[in-house]
């Protein structure tokens, strides 16, 4: 059974960078630990407002921020001094934990000029005996990744274990997040092993139960529920979900099972206990004018 389909929001992160947010969503909050998702791009901006597009230093806790890139290229920079330019199949993995600053940089005018830049942005929530673990950041290249083909099918598995797939990336709750491109005609299903799953949909159309959805749409799916996924047309699709974590609050760059947890990290930044990283520490954004409770959805001033 179709529990849900969530339509992604339009959000604006500054002039010619609007995104498609689809988590959270307040008749779904999360899915497994999945809590924040944006689709960016493809993005194409004229040269004069390129210098704009940086995401500067800004802080997270208790979450891991992944980054999949479908085009382009971005700088990545922390606190613990990482400095990580992520393409095109790689995973960047970064765990907050505890507190922990980074910034997004786009470095290459030519990428965002040209078009090219497309990517998506997910939160995972981490369980509450990790949500004050040591901050760490982990890049994977593709040839770590898994891949499966089949008839019309492509899947790379990004995290997690699905469909008998596994890989190295480090997570800290069972879930599943897995890349798939449909050739039209072509037919998927969805991982069984999983408590809570969902389909979104980044490009093309697809059939389930006689139904067509396409573009920017999730659908999540009732456990035991085996869907036949039929591709309208060439589809990319992003499968995700696992096993849910219990309540998460969201307020900015902030996700804790705790609302006073979420009021310290707020003041952690203000008065710059989270440090910069070393290599990009002039500027950064300023803590928003606190408008709403916890509860609240994320700030757009920042990607991830």
């Amino acid at each position: 059974m179709l529990d849900i389909v969530i339509e992604a929001r339009k959000a604006s992160l500054g002039p010619g960078m609007d995104v498609r947010r689809i988590l959270p969503f307040r008749l779904k909050r999360m899915v497994g630990p999945f809590i924040f998702m944006d689709h960016a791009g493809p993005v194409e901006i004229q040269p004069p407002l390129i210098t704009n597009m940086d995401v500067l230093p800004h802080p997270h806790i208790g979450l891991s921020t992944v980054s999949y890139l479908f085009g382009g290229q971005v700088t990545h920079r922390d606190s613990l001094g990482v400095e990580q330019v992520i393409r095109p199949g790689e995973v960047n993995w970064m765990t907050a934990g505890s507190g922990i600053a980074h910034s997004e940089r786009f470095e290459d005018p030519a990428v965002l000029a040209g078009g090219q830049l497309e990517l998506i942005q997910t939160w995972v929530a981490l369980p509450e005996k990790d949500e004050e673990a040591a901050p760490a950041f982990d890049n994977y290249k593709p040839e770590q990744l898994p891949i499966f083909t089949d008839a019309g099918v492509w899947m790379r598995l990004i995290a997690g274990d699905a469909f008998g797939l596994k890989n190295n990336v480090k997570t800290h709750s069972p879930l599943f997040y897995i890349h798939v491109v449909l050739e039209q005609g072509a037919r998927f299903g969805l991982p069984r092993e999983h408590t809570e799953r969902a389909i979104y949909i980044a490009k093309g159309s697809v059939e389930i139960s006689g139904r067509t959805y396409g573009i920017g749409q999730m659908l999540v799916f009732t456990k035991g529920i085996d869907p036949v996924i039929l591709a309208k047309e060439p589809a990319t699709l992003m499968l995700l979900g696992g096993e849910p974590l219990g309540e998460r609050f969201i307020w900015w760059n902030f996700v804790s099972s705790r609302k006073e947890r979420i009021e310290q990290a707020k003041a952690d930044w203000k008065e710059g206990r989270i440090l910069l990283p070393p290599t990009d520490n002039q500027e950064y954004i300023p803590l928003p004018e606190d408008k709403s409770k916890p509860a609240g959805n994320p700030s757009p001033e920042a990607l991830s």
